[in-house]
């Protein structure tokens, strides 16, 4: 069995009554176990290419695909989207219009009723999501008495009792503080220790560097660049054009080299940067 979760071949997509294309032959390839951060201007396609890997686009949301979309193997245009559902979770930016429940337990035992899970096992599973975001002991809450952060991890809690191997977040710490954007991504980082794979849409480059194995950088609906943090956020020219932001630590490491004349090696950590320095000096 392969290890790939995800592989996208020369997948493009045009919405409905629209002249140019959204998405324009995106390939690239996703293991299980892998994080992706995916980055670009707003009007990129980001949004659109995420509801491609969970088959809302073009199956829900019409429009004209070509290319195709290997989800677990099985290709999206030929697997409906409860199937896809089944393998694939979906957090929104905004959490409050994925909760509906009036308490916790029952937010998260929702969407599992709708998959015909047992009560028992039900039970258990709402358990261990509750423990895997940091909100057990929460279970009789209502999720409007929650604060923003709480809210988006008890939608992530909700998607994981789902129990999908393949968790898609679309911008989900735009409307967080500091401490709830950390809180997502404690999260996203978790997902690793049960090999799921989590792809994240995101503007927070410092976080998406730190976490993520993985960046695919959209403009214009094309793959500017794919790889890893370091092999994408030190192409600083390249974001430059794309009016993106690398890490502070890249950014402050590419204007020391310029000023100064030095050859250190661009990082996109802090602890990175460091043993850079210490490399340049010794």
């Amino acid at each position: 069995m392969t290890n790939e979760a995800v592989r996208v071949e020369n997948l493009t997509f045009q919405y409905p009554d629209t002249e140019e294309e959204v998405l324009k032959n995106i390939n690239f390839t996703l293991h299980f176990g892998e994080i992706l951060g995916i980055v670009g201007p707003t009007g990129a396609g980001k949004s659109t290419l995420a509801m491609c890997l969970n088959g809302l686009v073009p199956q829900v949301i019409e429009g004209e695909l070509r290319g195709d979309v290997f989800v677990k193997e099985k290709n999206i245009n030929e697997t409906s989207v409860a199937e896809i559902s089944e393998h694939v979770g979906f957090v929104f930016q905004e959490p409050e219009n994925q909760l509906s429940q009036m308490t916790i337990e029952e937010e998260i035992a929702f969407g599992m009723g709708n998959l015909g899970v047992a009560r028992e096992e039900m039970i258990n599973r709402i358990k261990e999501s509750l423990e895997q975001v940091g909100l057990s002991g929460f279970e009789k809450r209502s999720p409007l008495a929650l604060s923003g952060g709480q809210q988006q991890r008890l939608a992530i809690a909700s998607v994981m009792a789902m129990r999908p191997s393949i968790m898609i977040m679309d911008e989900p710490t735009s409307m967080l503080d500091p401490k709830g954007k950390n809180e997502v991504y404690d999260v996203l980082q978790n997902l690793k220790e049960f090999n799921m794979t989590g792809i994240i849409i995101d503007h927070e480059v410092e976080r998406i560097a730190t976490y993520c194995d993985k960046i695919l950088v959209l403009d214009e609906g094309q793959v500017k660049a794919f790889g890893s943090p370091e092999e994408v956020f030190t192409q600083i020219e390249l974001l430059q054009q794309l009016q993106l932001n690398a890490p502070q630590v890249t950014g402050f490491l590419y204007q020391y080299n310029r000023q100064f004349n030095r050859r250190a090696k661009l990082a996109t950590t802090v602890g990175e940067a460091v043993t850079s320095f210490e490399s340049e000096y010794n």
